[in-house]
C-alpha cells in the first residue's frame, strides 16, 4: 500500500513538470490574466516570486514580474512604477519610453522571461500586448572591493580585489587597460543554473586561434552549473591527468591586465571572483605582477628564489632518503655521525619518517586553512614546534628529518601561484618512493620524467614548456631573470600574440637628445 501511496504522491510533481515544459514552449498570451496564471504555474513553490498588478492611465491591465532579492526595488518604483501610474502617455507604443530605465527588451517565449526572472531581472506584462518588457532590474548581495588574501599584494603594488559580481570585474580590469580594443564576448553556459561568462582579449593582440579554440570549448560545454572558477579551468584544459595548472586564475585586476596587454585573454564567470587567465607556460606561473615594482636586480633574485623553492620542495626529502639508504659514503663523516646519533633511537626506515613527517605538515597546513585567521596561524606555528619536539622526544622521527621538513615546508612556501604549490605537494611523495627504491637513480629518473611530462603539455596549444623549448631567446628577459623594463619592447613570442611590439626604444631616444 505504502508503494502505491508512493507513487500517487509522485505523479503530481510529474505532471507539473510536464505542465512546466509545455509552457516554455509557448507564446505569451496578450492576456495579462493568463500569463501570470502561467507564470504562477511555472514557478510553482517559489516564495520570492512577486506580481504587482496595476491599472494605467490608458484604460489597459499591466502587471510586474520579479524575484524578490535579486532585483533593486528602488529601480522598480522610481523608473518602472511611478512613470507608469504617474506618466503621460496615451499611445500603446510609447510605453517602452515612458519607463525611465537603462535597456528595454521584448521577449515573446516562456523561456526566454523563465531565464530574464531568474537573472534578477522584471518583467512587464500589458494587456492586448503579444511581447512583454524584459527591463534590466538586477541587484543581488554583493561584498565590498577588498584586496585578495591568496594574493597579497607587496610595496606599491594595487589593492584591490575581484569579486562575485562579473560586471565589476570587467569595470575594475577596463580601468587599467582604457582601450576600446579591450573586447568582451559574452557566453552563456549551465543547464540548471545559467551563468554568464565574459571572454575579455585585445582584438589586435591576442591569437585569434587560441581565442576561437577556448570559445568552442566554452559554447561546447553542457553542465548543470558553474559554480567556482576551478569548474570551468577543469573542464576547458587540455590535460586534466597532470599536476601543473595550464589556466592560471587570478584574484587581481592589474595581475589580469598584464596578462591581457602580453596578448592572452581573460574568462570573467559572474557570482566567482577568481579570473582564469590563458594560455600559460610552466614559467609564467613564477612571475608576479611585484616584480615589476622594485628593481630589475632584486626581482631577478626572487625570481630565481622562486625556481630554486621549486626543486626544493620536490627533491629534498627524496635526496634525504636516498643519502641515508644508498649513498651515505657521499655524507661528511662529522655529519653522518651526527645523522646516525640522531637516528639512533628511531625504528623506521628513513621512507616512513619522512612521510610521517610530510602527512604531519600536510595535516598542519590544511587546519591552518581551515581555521579562522587568528587560531589557524597559531595551529601552524605552535603546532608544528609542540609535534615537531615531542615526535623527536618519543624517538618516532630525528631532528635532521624535521630539519628537512621544515626547509621544505619553507621551499614550497616560495612559490608564488597556488595552482603550482598544490601541483609540487603531490609531486613530492611519488619522488619520496623512487628515491627509497633506487636510491640517486631513482630520483634522476623521476626528474627526468618531470621534464618529459612538462616537455609534452600544451595549453591552448602553447608548449608549456616555451621559451625553454622551443627556445625562445627573446623571451628569455623574462623568464629565469627580469631584465630592465626598457629591454623587453616585445611581448613574448611563445604565446603568439599578433601584434609584438610593446614599447619603443625610449632609453635610446632619451640618448638622442
Amino acid at each position: 500500500m505504502s508503494f502505491f501511496r508512493y507513487f500517487l504522491r509522485g505523479k503530481p510533481a510529474f505532471r507539473s513538470q510536464k505542465q512546466a515544459d509545455d509552457i516554455l514552449h509557448r507564446r505569451i498570451d496578450p492576456s495579462v490574466s493568463v500569463n501570470l496564471q502561467q507564470v504562477s504555474r511555472l514557478f510553482s513553490g517559489i516564495p520570492e516570486l512577486t506580481t504587482r498588478e496595476i491599472s494605467l492611465k490608458t484604460g489597459q491591465k499591466a502587471a510586474l514580474v520579479y524575484m524578490d532579492g535579486l532585483v533593486d526595488k528602488t529601480v522598480i518604483n522610481t523608473d518602472i512604477l511611478r512613470p507608469l501610474l504617474y506618466g503621460q502617455f496615451n499611445q500603446k507604443d510609447a510605453l517602452e519610453s515612458a519607463v525611465t530605465i537603462g535597456q528595454i527588451k521584448k521577449v515573446r517565449k516562456w523561456s526566454d522571461i523563465e531565464e530574464a526572472l531568474l537573472m534578477g531581472k522584471s518583467i512587464l506584462f500589458i494587456d492586448g500586448h503579444d511581447s512583454a518588457l524584459e527591463l534590466e532590474t538586477q541587484r543581488w548581495p554583493e561584498r565590498a572591493i577588498e584586496e585578495p588574501q591568496a594574493e597579497l599584494s607587496v610595496k606599491s603594488g594595487a589593492h584591490q580585489g575581484f569579486i562575485e559580481t562579473a560586471g565589476q570585474n570587467i569595470a575594475m580590469i577596463r580601468r587599467y587597460i582604457p582601450s576600446r580594443e579591450l573586447k568582451a564576448k559574452e557566453l552563456m553556459v549551465g543547464e540548471r543554473g545559467r551563468v554568464k561568462i565574459s571572454l575579455l582579449y585585445l582584438a589586435d593582440v591576442v591569437n585569434q586561434q587560441a581565442l576561437q579554440e577556448v570559445e568552442s570549448r566554452i559554447t561546447s560545454l553542457r553542465v548543470d552549473a558553474i559554480l567556482t572558477t576551478g569548474q570551468l579551468k577543469e573542464l576547458i584544459e587540455d590535460n586534466s591527468f597532470t599536476p601543473f595548472p595550464q589556466l592560471a586564475i587570478t584574484e587581481r585586476p592589474d595581475t589580469a591586465a598584464s596578462h591581457l596587454l602580453e596578448g592572452r585573454f581573460a574568462i570573467v564567470a559572474d557570482r566567482t571572483p577568481g579570473v582564469l587567465i590563458g594560455p600559460m607556460t610552466f614559467s609564467a606561473f613564477f612571475q608576479t605582477i611585484d616584480d615589476y615594482n622594485i628593481r630589475w636586480l632584486a626581482a631577478s633574485f626572487i625570481r630565481l628564489l622562486h625556481f630554486a623553492g621549486f626543486f626544493i620542495a620536490i627533491f629534498t626529502p627524496a635526496l634525504y632518503i636516498a643519502m641515508i639508504s644508498f649513498h651515505y659514503e657521499v655524507i661528511p663523516l662529522p655529519l653522518l655521525l651526527s645523522i646516525a646519533e640522531s637516528r639512533e633511537r628511531v625504528p623506521f626506515p628513513p621512507l616512513v619518517e619522512a612521510l610521517l613527517m610530510e602527512l604531519i605538515l600536510e595535516m598542519l597546513r590544511e587546519a591552518g586553512v581551515r581555521l579562522p585567521a587568528p587560531i589557524g596561524q597559531t595551529i601552524g606555528v605552535v603546532g608544528g614546534i609542540v609535534i615537531g619536539q615531542a615526535a623527536v622526544q618519543a624517538g618516532l622521527v630525528s631532528n635532521i628529518m624535521v630539519i628537512v621538513v621544515s626547509i621544505t615546508a619553507i621551499a614550497s612556501f616560495i612559490i608564488p601561484n597556488l595552482q603550482m604549490l598544490h601541483g609540487v605537494r603531490l609531486i613530492r611523495f611519488p619522488m619520496m618512493l623512487l628515491a627509497f627504491a633506487f636510491g640517486i637513480v631513482g630520483i634522476i629518473s623521476g626528474m627526468m620524467a618531470i621534464f618529459a611530462h612538462l616537455l609534452s603539455l600544451e595549453s591552448l596549444g602553447v608548449p608549456y614548456s616555451a621559451p625553454i623549448s622551443p627556445l625562445r631567446l627573446s623571451d628569455m628577459k623574462d623568464t629565469f631573470l627580469r631584465l630592465p623594463m626598457w629591454m623587453m619592447k616585445k611581448r613574448p613570442v611563445s604565446i603568439r600574440p599578433n601584434q609584438l611590439q610593446r614599447q619603443g626604444d625610449r632609453r635610446k631616444r632619451r640618448e638622442d637628445q
